[in-house]
């Protein structure tokens, strides 16, 4: 079902928000220096299965931004581009997927959880450590640990709150031809 372009901009706003407010006040420690373990990526998968890969590299990107921002230490652009990069694959792998017709099934949730897989390790194992090298120039072993840990749990924490919003969003919506008339 194809969104109208208001529709998007008003999850992009919402999704950005949401994702900022979560980065921001419910980031969890780690061992890994300057790195959390992060549940605004389940929102952000959620959000860019329903609203397409320009909603998820767009929620990605400003609500990482923001994020940064707030905590004072500046916008930390290789990680803020992996966002937003996670969030496009995450839109563009999730386009099969039919949330609004209220399904989710378990080939459904094969398939998602694969892409959560694929778009974190491109995101987290290779572009955030790639470009902390090249912009910032920063130490590759100590990069690659970050990339690694954040790929990790992002993996797990999207997946684990991906998938449940996912499934809920679905059974929230009627069933193709599941109204029948009364006579």
């Amino acid at each position: 079902m194809k969104k109208s372009p208001i529709v998007t901009v008003v999850a992009i706003g919402i999704g950005a928000a949401l994702f900022f407010v979560l980065a921001r006040f419910v980031a969890i420690p780690s061992p890994v220096p300057n790195t959390n373990i992060s549940i605004q990526y389940g929102l952000l998968a959620f959000m860019a299965a329903l609203f397409g890969p320009v909603a998820g590299l767009l929620i990605g990107l400003i609500g990482h931004a923001l994020a940064d921002f707030s905590f004072g230490w500046g916008i930390w652009w290789s990680w803020v581009i992996a966002s937003a990069v996670f969030g496009g694959l995450m839109g563009i792998a999730a386009r099969k997927l039919r949330l609004e017709e209220g399904e989710f099934s378990k080939k459904d949730l094969v398939g998602f959880l694969i892409a959560v897989v694929i778009a974190h390790a491109a995101a987290w194992f290779v572009i955030a450590p790639v470009l902390d090298i090249v912009i910032y120039a920063e130490p590759a072993n100590k990069v690659f640990v970050q990339g690694l840990f954040a790929g990790v749990s992002n993996i797990v924490t999207s997946g684990i709150i991906g998938s449940l919003l996912c499934a809920a969003y679905a059974a929230a919506k009627p069933k193709k031809g599941s109204l029948k008339e009364e006579e």
